[in-house]
């Protein structure tokens, strides 16, 4: 059984085709990326899978279940990305609301919630209210009460964005963790954070699915290496690139990046690190293929 099975989902506003015969099938497993510029269906996909919203026509099942139904309760969560906590609430007396939603008893309720404010490392916090937290510690509780009941698919909307980087990093290891029994589908701008993250990504845009696969570029025919923030100019490091062994062309990126197309990954990669070193050039990273954000957009 799939996770998520769509055939020709479609969503309609009047004339306005929010998605458009959609086919997509999602297993368990990695953490599964959902981007698209503002508009391409991303947050209409969302709903219709929580069953927010009715497709206009074609079929929608999550664990072999229609959208909303009783059987799903528990075993599918959301975080919207404006998702907020009532400031009049104890975090505590909010998770504790969510998980009687879910069936649990007072006993039960009170266990879960001590269990998913440790896992987001806030159980200290289980008395305060979210005026008194940061925004990055109110996003983590936001996070916690999605993993109450231990779902099997949550969905994760811009789950980092605004916060600091130290906030941002712990939920991103969180996912990491939690990604044994839950599958995520997270969606976000943030396409370097989505590449470290995720093991597939489904691209949308003007509501059609352009593409789904593998966060990983193994499909070009000659080796690429991407060489991010060398500290040198362009028209003093391309030309004694691409005069580099196993080198066949060198090209930038509207980011700065260096990719670095090769015959032999290995030897030129080699080259390419001993004609930094020998001309005391620093760089941040050099990787094997296109990152996501080229492989989506192209060259600027």
């Amino acid at each position: 059984m799939s996770l998520i099975h769509c055939d020709t989902l479609t969503k309609r506003y009047g004339s306005a085709v929010a998605l458009e015969s959609l086919n997509l099938e999602l297993d368990s497993g990695a953490p599964i990326a959902l981007i698209g510029p503002n508009g391409a269906g991303k947050t209409t996909l969302m709903s219709l899978i929580c069953g927010f919203i009715q497709p206009s026509s074609g079929q929608l099942s999550i664990l072999g279940h229609a959208p909303g139904s009783h059987e799903l309760s528990g075993r599918l969560a959301a975080l919207p990305q404006d998702a907020l906590l009532d400031p009049r609430l104890s975090v505590g007396r909010q998770l504790r609301f969510y998980a009687r939603l879910q069936g649990l008893d007072k006993q039960q309720a009170r266990a879960e919630i001590l269990r998913v404010l440790e896992t987001v490392d806030l159980r200290d916090s289980i008395d305060t209210k979210p005026t008194d937290l940061s925004h990055g510690m109110r996003k983590r509780v936001a996070i916690a009460q999605s993993l109450i009941g231990s779902p099997t698919v949550v969905l994760l909307d811009e789950p980092t964005a605004g916060i600091d980087p130290p906030n941002a990093k712990m939920i991103r290891d969180l996912v990491k963790e939690q990604s044994a029994n839950t599958t995520f589908i997270v969606s976000s701008h943030n396409l370097d954070e989505l590449e470290r993250l995720c093991g597939s990504v489904i691209y949308l845009e003007k509501g059609r699915l352009v593409s789904f696969g593998a966060v990983s570029d193994d499909n070009h025919d000659h080796d690429v290496l991407t060489l991010r923030a060398p500290s040198v100019p362009a028209d003093v490091f391309m030309p004694l690139c691409q005069q580099l062994a196993h080198v066949l062309r060198v090209g930038k990126t509207s980011q700065g990046d260096y990719l670095i197309e090769t015959d032999n990954e290995m030897q030129a990669s080699i080259a390419l690190l001993q004609l930094l070193a020998d001309n005391g050039w620093r760089y941040r990273q050099l990787s094997r293929g296109k990152t996501l954000e080229e492989r989506l957009y192209g060259n600027a």
